[in-house]
């Protein structure tokens, strides 16, 4: 018996709207699954990446070591990356988020102390001598200095890790990769394409998000350019 005419997921085309119309709940179940992994993910390497990109900065024999380490993470493949993390986390979400924060740790730290560094010693100079404490002079002088420099690393950091997630797929945990990599093995085309043009969505969307950020956070710059 021959599928209807119009009947595109029998015919397993590439672009078919019965697929967005019928999987609609795993779609949505999948997308936010990928975007909490992304979320928490980046949060926690961001959480991690500031006190070890100070104290790069402050004790300059930490710079050396903080930054190998987390460049030899960058490094290592993300399948052997979750093999070495399974012992630790088994099968679960934690595996995941575990090796998405140290592949962002290498992007997040180098743009940090980067911008932390380029920081003028005019400006520091200058507000020791109006009174500022370390702890005020890092808040209001060198973060705000630093953040172009930060927020850039963050985007780059945000993209990698929405496609990194996808690896997830392999224990179970990778959102939309979940999709891609059944879709491959059934060779269900929309499932496929639907999944893969998602990811790419979400990749430009917390891009953008992250630009018009920066540019609220630093209006300095807007009005240099």
């Amino acid at each position: 018996m021959t599928a209807p005419p119009d009947d595109c997921l029998a015919r397993n085309e590439w672009l078919c709207g019965a697929y967005l119309t019928s999987r609609r709940e795993i779609l949505w179940d999948a997308v936010v699954q990928h975007l909490q992994l992304t979320a928490v993910s980046v949060l926690l390497a961001l959480v991690l990446a500031v006190p070890l990109a100070l104290a790069a900065r402050r004790r300059r024999w930490v710079a050396g070591p903080v930054l190998g380490v987390t460049t030899i993470l960058y490094t290592v493949p993300s399948l052997a990356m979750f093999s070495l993390l399974l012992p630790v986390y088994g099968l679960s979400a934690s595996l995941v988020v575990a090796g998405l924060v140290l592949y962002s740790l290498t992007l997040l730290v180098r743009n940090i102390l980067a911008g932390l560094r380029a920081v003028p010693a005019e400006t520091r100079q200058a507000a020791r001598g109006m009174g500022y404490g370390p702890v005020r002079l890092l808040v209001a002088v060198e973060l705000p200095l630093a953040l172009p420099a930060a927020m850039a690393g963050l985007r780059i950091a945000t993209v990698s890790t929405v496609s990194l997630v996808t690896v997830g797929a392999i224990v179970g945990y990778g959102g939309l990769g979940n999709l891609i990599y059944s879709g491959m093995n059934t060779y269900f085309k929309a499932q496929v394409l639907t999944a893969s043009v998602l990811c790419v969505v979400i990749a430009v969307a917390a891009d953008v998000l992250l630009l018009l950020a920066q540019r609220i956070l630093t209006p300095w710059t807007r009005r240099r350019s």
